[in-house]
């Protein structure tokens, strides 16, 4: 992969696939936001902001008064970020596996970040470091990512779960890295304060079923440029969710909600 560069890719095919899932999830984020106190006047880090969907929902909520501090490793999501113009969000180019450079946050975001940093206990003593004493810390992260599955069980798309899994933990990731968010947060200094299990069974009348489309239909080329898969198994994978058969249900993958607070 080329410096900068995630195991999913940062083409703008990934940046589309990234819209339409924050646009499935946006109600979910508002809501740990609103849970959280996030809220006008206060400094805010986005921890692996992507290309800015989330942050600019950030900007939105903290107001002119407050800030959004921008944390992205890749040279293509930090140009997307910096062409939003957003005046109340500092856009920096740093790799969150490196100590932040600044303190006194009121709360910070991760999101579907920890499974794919080389050393996630480290990112989250960072967090903990740019936090001020009693500063919130918000994650999403997959804690049962084999949860994901076509009801009944589809052999193609249990492959495809199945080489994802793999490829994140050979480029050094944890699909399931929520398991270990507990011990890593007590360890950089904060205490939970709230959890919740996000998933759902869903039918493909619901919006939620376009981000899994989306994500098989742009992860079959990547596992093919990875070397996993063969040329022939790329479109059949990529459609598989086009025209499920009738009655088909899909149980998403279980991601765990932590919000906790610096001692």
């Amino acid at each position: 992969m080329n410096d900068g560069d995630y195991v999913l890719g940062t083409r703008d095919d990934e940046v589309e696939r990234l819209g339409l899932q924050h646009r499935v999830w946006r109600g979910r984020v508002l809501e740990a936001f609103r849970r959280a106190r996030i809220r006008s006047g206060q400094r805010v880090v986005d921890v692996g902001a992507g290309p800015g969907f989330v942050t600019a929902d950030l900007a939105s909520l903290v107001g002119p008064s407050g800030r959004v501090i921008a944390l992205e490793r890749s040279p293509h999501f930090v140009d997307k970020l910096r062409s939003r113009g957003l005046a109340n969000v500092e856009v920096r180019e740093h790799d969150v596996s490196q100590q932040f450079g600044l303190g006194g946050a009121d709360a910070s975001w991760c999101r579907w970040l920890l499974s794919f940093v080389p050393t996630p206990a480290a990112t989250v003593r960072h967090i903990g470091d740019a936090l001020r004493p009693g500063g919130i810390a918000v994650f999403h992260e997959y804690a049962a990512y084999e949860t994901w599955r076509i009801m009944p069980p589809n052999p193609l798309q249990e492959r495809f779960r199945s080489l994802v899994m793999q490829s994140w933990s050979e480029s050094g990731g944890e699909p399931d890295v929520a398991l270990w968010l507990p011990q890593w947060l007590a360890e950089a200094g904060l205490e939970i304060v709230e959890t919740r299990i996000l998933a759902d069974i869903i039918t493909p009348a619901d919006e939620t079923w376009q981000w899994p489309r989306a994500f098989m239909e742009t992860g079959a080329r990547r596992l093919h440029e990875l070397g996993y898969i063969e040329a022939t198994e790329v479109e059949a994978m990529a459609v598989l969710l086009d025209e499920p058969p009738e009655g088909a249900h899909m149980l998403t993958p279980l991601v765990a909600e932590i919000i906790a607070r610096k001692r």
